[in-house]
């Protein structure tokens, strides 16, 4: 018997239309030489575009109202999915939202940013910034607020919280009833601020462990997130108040498809989105999808998955910032 702990105890906004579909990637198995390929379609939860955040948001936005708080401050990069679903969750519930963005204003508002604006946020350029600059910026930007005598709710980057792992044990749940009898024992998945793969982690452990969890990195060294997934899946699991810990040999992680750097499309991730795209007509972006999928496609070649019994993919969406990058993207030569 599985212990959850208190997993269903918490209150939840249903932003996310849940369960996305599990379907099979046929076309692209063959190519790949994965008789049993699938993609878990979180690209489709719907609000905003859809993405993966929008199932942190449902009980974040929770925990905010709960708190009495009036104003969400965020930050990410200027196409960060997690701010653009961040700046509508609040725009639906009457809230104000200032995008903490880690890059230099770019002088347009292509991709995601059209959205943060057409949901209203206030976007908050600090330039090129590190994590713990992108940090300065939130509290400075609280500061701000308070001092206006709003009551603002803080979100890290990613919504890469313990609450916010929560969210992702609830959809490996999801997900370990949806694989029954599909001989699925491999996940793969981007991973940036590293909550998503935190939860998953701690929910595969918990209701499908012998799935295991492929994370392919599109910003940190494996040394900067081996130790870091687990302590973030045990912050949720004490939250939880289950027993169940996650040990770094829980999962797999790979550093070699980050390509330039963050926020820049490699080779490899514009080689997967025309891949993917010609195969199966299934849209990925040049910051998280692209370069996961050019790890799936990369190890797939390596013979990684030869004693797989079947693969998924986890698609956290993304596709708005396509449009950002159309002259790379256009550029490409499959």
């Amino acid at each position: 018997m599985v212990n959850a702990g208190k997993l269903d105890s918490f209150r939840r906004i249903h932003f996310a239309v849940t369960p996305t579909p599990l379907e099979p990637l046929e076309n692209l198995g063959r190519e790949l030489g994965i008789p049993n390929l699938w993609v878990k379609r979180d690209d489709l939860t719907g609000f905003a575009g859809g993405g993966n955040k929008a199932r942190k948001l449902d009980w974040l936005i929770a925990d905010a109202q709960d708190k009495g708080c009036d104003y969400i401050v965020t930050t990410g990069g200027r196409q960060s999915n997690h701010c653009r679903m961040t700046a509508a969750a609040a725009s639906k519930l009457g809230m104000g939202c200032s995008l903490v963005l880690g890059d230099p204003d770019p002088g347009n508002r292509a991709g995601n940013l059209i959205m943060d604006v057409i949901f209203g946020a206030n976007l908050v350029f600090i330039g090129e910034a590190n994590l713990e600059q992108m940090q300065d910026g939130i509290d400075a930007e609280i500061a701000r607020l308070r001092s206006e005598g709003k009551n603002p709710y803080m979100i890290p980057v990613g919504g890469a919280t313990p609450l916010g792992g929560v969210a992702f044990v609830d959809a490996a749940r999801e997900f370990a009833r949806q694989i029954e009898g599909r001989n699925i024992d491999t996940l793969v998945i981007a991973v940036g601020s590293a909550g998503t793969s935190a939860g998953l982690a701690l929910g595969l452990k918990i209701f499908a462990p012998h799935v295991r969890l492929v994370s392919i990195s599109v910003s940190r060294s494996i040394d900067r997130l081996r130790q870091y997934i687990a302590d973030k899946a045990n912050a949720s699991a004490e939250l939880m108040e289950t027993p169940i810990r996650v040990t770094p040999d829980d999962y797999e992680l790979h550093d070699d498809y980050i390509g330039p750097k963050y926020g820049v499309p490699s080779d490899g991730a514009l080689e997967a989105i025309y891949m993917t795209g010609r195969t199966e007509g299934l849209l990925l972006d040049p910051v998280y999808t692209g370069k996961a999928m050019a790890g799936l496609i990369g190890l797939a070649r390596q013979g990684r998955f030869a004693n797989s019994k079947g693969v998924a993919f986890w698609h956290t969406g993304g596709f708005p910032s396509l449009f950002a990058f159309e002259n790379e993207v256009a550029a490409y030569k499959p």
